[in-house]
């Protein structure tokens, strides 16, 4: 023992108190050497290794051998399930007695055939695994735990990190100096009876209440696992019951319903556990979603189904609605969100990420939130600028310190816990809070929950300024690209599963017999996982896409389904008649593929009404055909009566003209469709992020592999294709087509891609002015500056995201950019640039890697986009016509909309009820619109409804009722229920 004097140097001081509870120094008095006492060997320890993820009733029953601390397991991702015997010495009775297990990997522990405590490493979510990796068993004995010890480590942490961060010169600071010199002079080690003395100066700190105005801290431990998400939840929930058995009043927040299921589903004791502690308020359910989505990237209508599947859940098994969102960590949010949250229920908002933030500060942490609608939502944003804290004195002073709207809320949360990767919160963290709850000279800490901070934000909001717009993450902007098949399935599955609703609808309507597949139906929507980023692992990846194809595989056997309900069989006479389907509502004039018998496709031209099918027939060549013509320099130029397209022999696209106007879209000198190649080593983070200095990297593809030559030039299709040598390795290849009738020239893509941190994209330098563009967002659109005046434009240099289309306008003209699966768009100046692939290594070193198919088009358009019908065509691109073996008396449409400015955007069968259908439209121009829903259904009742799909007013309805009247605000979204 070194009973020292009370020394005049501080700093020594602070020195001699870290000293005392060092593991480094002092080895005969340090504390954390004497956390542990007598240690005993187990009686027995055997292994079963497993490839598959098994239940516990399955792996108790196979064959267990013998293995010793020291033995190495694996490889990475399969299970190794451990059969324990231990006896305790007789001689330890009254001791606390701990099974201290180590080991490189996760587990459970399971006792009588149910889950007790989960075991819980920390590790990289950057890095990617290693699969052949074996893991090692380093400790496996049983010991006495010293409790009193860790009381009197807990205090002397808490001393001394106050000492660190409030400073010596402050009172408190030198006051937790003071005290913690005190209780080191008083610690005999030798005599274990010394540490209730010292601990009761600890106590006598701690207890230093504060004033009335002092900050109040909220603690909220929380939990989102990452991947190998099911056995995660259970291992971190399980623990989570454990310490509420210990602490009344720990209260644990955990979001996705998901996650719940799951547990509900494999752990069916420990789920009952949980809904008890529901009912007692420690645990509870928030965030309303079915999982913790992209705030970007998922469409409008995969965002409602979030909510309406997440709510439902939650209302069903637990008795109540979530009152907010919570989604800490995703890369930006949507200014749709607000009105989406609001009519899903849900007026509160929180998050984290924008902490994060590469360039700018955001501004505020407590705040109203307001959409492109107008919507309003009470938004809190943790000032401690983590949501994986750990209960620490800095946790708190950090987040009165950073708290940006500290004059205006005097209330804020603080979320602790292992929360980025699962594993939740510790006894230690409780420890921690419990003794600065109401410490003088720091923040009051409540263990709370997110209803009792918002309601205390609630009723101190009328000083809270407004924030208007997208939430814009400044950073992982390259998550808009990595992984492009993903990008492509979660497009395409989203096209599919509207037409699926679309069509089942149409088919239960014309045939009483026709079961709409609801269960099925809810079954693929909730395949969607959060992996639309393609920040993942390999193994993470190839699930994701592998849940693609039965989507689709499943949804084109179902839409097949609902098709042929719609006609007749055709007779042994009328042949191969076809029909299609139009899934969207507006009328379409098309070209589109026939099967035929020998490997060239039939083209023909079709009409098919909105929402409806019609026959397919045979039609004379359109007015303005197609017509393709090779010049003698190998320029090829193609027309269609709307637009004349010139071609060079290398795909660029030198000449664009708008016939009507005789405009040139291509700027002059310039060239379209130039491919580019930019360098992309990101400072951090490979494939979350792209880094500002890849722009002066750029190099223009330009090697020609086969020069451009015509394939087809039909009356209704032009089609030229090229090819490209990227580098010695990768290569593309492109068809470029121009359709009859069609308003924008198509350029089919194929990509051989073998590149390492390299960025591909496609540019089109065009003839606009503008100091905007404009993209389309989840049920409309929003404006961005393509100059880089401040910081803030600047931040947003690459790649800002968008959905189907992007457009740039000055006044009389403009040009957009369609796509069939990608996020990336960067408008600089007069150049439209569309993101393509990206090639990172880390976490999944194989990113993107092999052959990637996609589709843009640009459209020159004179007016505003609006009313050139821009929105309506990018929709084209996305939701292709289908065509089925059936006969159709007459084109039959179910439902129109006389105003091109709204969106009937979802027809699907009512969650309530099998006679009802929900018809959601959306306000698409940013206008105050009036409008009539026509249909030819047979409607019985009509209410407006939430997202939730609870009538909130009816619509009056009678016999000779023509259509439904709507009136639409900018970008507002109508629900309505029909009762047919």
């Amino acid at each position: 023992m070194y009973h020292q004097p009370i020394l005049k140097n501080r700093r020594t001081l602070l020195e001699r108190a870290e000293k005392f509870i060092s593991d480094i120094y002092f080895t005969d008095c340090n504390l954390r050497g004497r956390l542990f006492g007598d240690t005993h060997p187990l009686e027995s320890i055997s292994v079963f290794l497993s490839e598959k993820r098994i239940p516990y009733s399955e792996a108790v029953q196979k064959n267990f051998k013998p293995c010793a601390v020291g033995d190495a397991f694996g490889p990475t991702w399969w299970t190794c399930w451990f059969k324990v015997v231990l006896k305790i010495p007789e001689a330890w009775r009254g001791k606390e007695v701990h099974l201290r297990w180590e080991s490189d990997g996760e587990g459970m522990v399971w006792r009588d055939e149910q889950p007790v405590q989960g075991l819980t490493k920390e590790g990289s979510m950057i890095a990617a695994p290693d699969p052949n990796r074996k893991f090692t068993l380093q400790k496996a004995e049983l010991v006495i735990f010293n409790q009193d010890v860790r009381e009197l480590l807990t205090d002397f942490e808490m001393l001394v990190d106050i000492v660190k961060l409030l400073g010596e010169g402050e009172q408190r600071g030198f006051q937790a100096l003071f005290t913690a010199n005190e209780m080191v002079n008083l610690c005999d080690p030798a005599n274990p009876s010394s540490f209730a003395a010292a601990r009761s100066l600890a106590q006598k700190f701690f207890g230093q209440k504060n004033g009335d105005s002092q900050h109040v801290v909220h603690a909220m431990a929380w939990l989102w696992p990452y991947e190998e998400t099911i056995r995660k939840c259970a291992r971190s929930w399980v623990t989570v019951i454990r310490l509420m058995e210990k602490n009344p009043e720990f209260v644990f927040t955990c979001s996705q319903a998901q996650q719940f299921q799951w547990v509900k589903n494999w752990y069916p004791s420990l789920f009952s556990e949980i809904k008890q502690f529901v009912q007692k308020g420690q645990f509870i359910p928030v965030g309303g979603t079915w999982v913790e989505m992209d705030g970007n990237l998922p469409s409008g209508e995969s965002m409602v189904r979030q909510f309406l599947h997440g709510q439902k859940f939650f209302k069903d098994e637990f008795g109540h609605y979530c009152k907010e969102f919570w989604l800490p960590d995703t890369f930006g949010y949507s200014a749709q969100l607000p009105q989406i949250m609001k009519e899903s229920g849900i007026s509160r908002f929180l998050t984290q990420k924008l902490s994060w933030n590469l360039v700018n500060t955001f501004p505020h942490n407590t705040f109203f939130w307001e959409g492109i609608d107008g919507t309003q939502v009470l938004t809190h944003f943790p000032p401690g600028n983590s949501y994986e804290m750990k209960g620490k004195v800095e946790d708190l002073v950090n987040t009165v310190k950073n708290n940006k709207d500290k004059g205006r809320a005097n209330h804020s949360a603080v979320l602790f816990g292992f929360g980025d990767g699962g594993g939740g919160p510790t006894q230690l963290m409780l420890d921690r809070l419990q003794r600065i709850r109401n410490t003088d000279g720091l923040p009051k800490v409540q263990m709370s929950n997110p209803d009792v901070l918002f309601s205390q934000l609630e009723s101190d909001s009328s000083l809270l300024c407004t924030w208007v717009g997208e939430l814009f993450l400044e950073l992982h902007n390259g998550t808009y690209t990595t992984q492009a098949k993903i990008k492509l399935g979660n497009r395409q599955c989203e096209a599919l599963l509207h037409d699926i609703e679309v069509a089942s609808c149409l088919a239960l309507c014309k045939k009483e017999c026709f079961k709409y597949p609801a269960c099925k139906l809810q079954e693929l929507w909730r395949q969607f996982h959060d992996v639309i980023p393609g920040s993942c692992i390999e193994m993470v990846v190839e699930d994701a896409l592998q849940y693609y194809d039965e989507i689709r595989t499943t949804g084109s056997r179902l839409l097949l389904a609902a098709c042929e309900s719609l006609g007749t069989t055709p007779g042994k006479n009328v042949g191969s008649s076809m029909a299609v389907l139009n899934t969207l509502p507006w009328e379409r004039t098309e070209v589109i593929s026939l099967p035929a018998e020998d490997t060239q496709t039939r083209l023909v031209l079709v009409k098919v009404p909105s929402v409806g099918v019609a026959q397919v027939i045979e039609t004379e060549e359109p007015k303005d055909s197609v017509s393709i013509t090779k010049m003698v320099d190998g320029t090829i130029i193609m027309e269609n009566g709307l637009l004349k397209a010139t071609i060079d022999q290398t795909g660029h696209l030198i000449s664009l003209l708008l016939l009507q106007t005789n405009r040139e879209t291509i700027s002059e000198g310039c060239l379209g469709n130039q491919f580019a190649l930019f360098d992309d080593v990101p400072l951090y983070w490979d494939a979350w992020d792209v880094m500002d200095y890849h722009l002066q990297t750029r190099k223009p593809v330009i090697e020609v592999i086969e020069p451009a030559k015509v394939v087809r030039s039909g009356s209704l299709q032009g089609s030229v294709s090229f090819s490209l040598r990227i580098s010695g390795k990768s290569t593309i290849r492109q068809e470029i087509l121009l359709d009859a009738c069609c308003p924008y020239i198509k350029f089919n893509t194929q990509v051989d891609w073998e590149e390492s941190h390299k960025f591909l994209k496609v540019e089109f330098p065009v003839q606009v002015r503008s100091p905007n563009a404009t993209y389309e967002i989840q049920f409309g659109h929003l404006q961005r500056p393509t100059h880089r005046n401040t910081s803030w434009d600047w931040a947003r240099f690459e790649v800002v995201w968008g959905h189907k289309w992007a457009d740039l306008s000055e006044h009389g003209f403009g040009v957009a950019l369609l796509n069939d699966s990608k996020y990336g768009y960067s408008i600089h100046g007069n150049i439209m640039t569309l993101s393509l692939l990206r090639a990172p290594k880390a976490p999944d070193a194989n990113a993107d890697m092999g052959s990637q198919n996609f589709t843009y088009a640009l459209m020159p358009h004179t007016g505003p986009f609006q009313d050139a019908s821009v929105i309506q065509h990018a929709y084209n691109l996305n939701f292709p016509l289908h065509v089925f073996h059936r006969v159709i008396s007459e084109p039959w449409s179910a439902f129109s909309v006389n105003s091109p400015a709204v969106i009937l955007e979802t027809v699907k069968q009512a969650e309530s009820s099998k006679k009802a259908l929900l018809i959601r439209l959306y306000e698409s121009h940013g206008s105050c619109v009036t409008t009539t829903l026509s249909t030819s259904l047979s409607v019985k009742e009509a209410w407006h409804c939430d997202f939730l799909e609870r009538p909130v007013s009816s619509i009056p309805v009678t016999k000779t009722t023509s259509g439904i009247s709507l009136t639409f605000k900018p970008f507002q979204i109508r629900s309505l229920l029909l009762i047919i």
